[in-house]
């Protein structure tokens, strides 16, 4: 399984290791881009069926060309023939373009640059990026199986490559335990802020008009250069996994206002931990959340939002219960069985019965 420690692959990485370690399935975690930190690698370290290898070679969307991205490849079909794994589950497209292998393989698209570019510019792919289309185009038509994570993003890939065959939808899943004291009157965020779709800048406007404190968790600037300052929002920086989660814990409220968010397991993680939502008006919020949340378009819907929180209690508490119902949904366990089901799938693809 291929990953990377800069967003949140990392996180989807490391709990569905975790259940699939419970169900007995070891796994060769093989990491690209950015090295992970201290915390992460010791993460990585506790899961008893995993083993972590990084290779030095970058992210497609880190790349500069694709002659950085050639030799990916065929480095990750000798490590998986050196390894005698049964089955490839790549976490990028662009990692099984021109991949030479008898083994299944399996792609999740957590998101990509052509789509990203389509929900934040609304415009053709520039040209100098086109090769990032081919790249991820070739990579879905090789693989035996491709996975999504909402049907909102897998629209967009049918919309950005016209992939052949059928996406399977998996959702992200997590478990985590809400709180058990009082909460506490503040708004959390959790995001990788440099990166604009995060929705960062509308976050910190409304922060301005917000009743409550407002806090932002997450890494400012981000290794291909870009960067984000809050002046009206707290920044925390990046957080250890469990202490964002304590503060989900703790928070009233969780906002995100990410305005291209193909699943969003920050929100289903808050969610789980007792948090109310305020959600950006998308179409992966509503599909997942429709109900269950305050969804808000801009700045001033957000504060707005905030406002009819803070001064209504019993909405207050309902939406959270609401939200906590809805995450209930998202489990590791059905997120196992339907992943499973996909690796069998990509397995009879690859080896069809004589």
């Amino acid at each position: 399984m291929t990953v990377d420690a800069v967003g949140g692959v990392w996180r989807y990485a490391m709990d569905l290791c975790r259940a699939l370690n419970d169900a007995r399935v070891r796994v060769l975690l093989v990491g690209l881009g950015p090295p992970p930190g201290t915390a992460q690698g010791a993460e990585a370290a506790s899961l008893p069926g995993t083993r972590l290898q990084w290779l030095d070679a970058p992210l497609d969307w880190m790349a500069p060309d694709a002659a950085a991205l050639v030799g990916v490849p065929d480095e990750l079909a000798a490590l998986a023939a050196r390894a005698g794994v049964d089955l490839l589950h790549l976490n990028l497209p662009s990692q099984a373009a021109g991949l030479r292998t008898e083994r299944p393989v399996l792609i999740v698209s957590h998101s990509c640059l052509p789509s990203w570019w389509a929900a934040m510019r609304g415009t053709a792919l520039p040209a100098e990026w086109a090769w990032q289309w081919r790249l991820n185009a070739a990579g879905l038509a090789r693989a035996e199986a491709v996975v999504a994570p909402s049907a909102s993003h897998a629209a967009a890939l049918r919309a950005t490559y016209a992939p052949e065959g059928r996406i399977r939808v998996v959702p992200n899943a997590a478990a985590v335990t809400p709180g058990a004291g009082p909460r506490e009157l503040l708004v959390l965020a959790a995001a990788r802020w440099w990166d604009e779709a995060k929705g960062g800048a509308l976050l910190d406007e409304a922060a301005a008009r917000s009743p409550w404190p407002v806090q932002a968790a997450g890494a400012l600037r981000g290794d291909n250069g870009a960067a984000f300052t809050f002046h009206h929002a707290t920044a925390l920086g990046p957080l250890p996994a469990e202490d964002l989660r304590n503060r989900m814990r703790r928070a009233a409220v969780f906002a995100s206002p990410s305005r291209y968010e193909p699943f969003g397991l920050a929100a289903l993680e808050a969610a789980q931990a007792g948090a109310a939502l305020v959600l950006a008006e998308i179409p992966t919020y509503r599909e997942i959340w429709d109900g269950a949340a305050e969804f808000a378009a801009d700045a001033g819907c957000l504060a707005a939002a905030l406002h009819r929180l803070a001064s209504d209690p019993a909405l207050l508490h309902r939406r959270a219960a609401q939200a906590r119902e809805r995450a209930a949904r998202f489990t590791p366990d059905r997120q196992l069985a339907a992943l499973l089901a996909a690796y069998a799938a990509a397995a009879a693809a690859a080896c069809p019965a004589e």
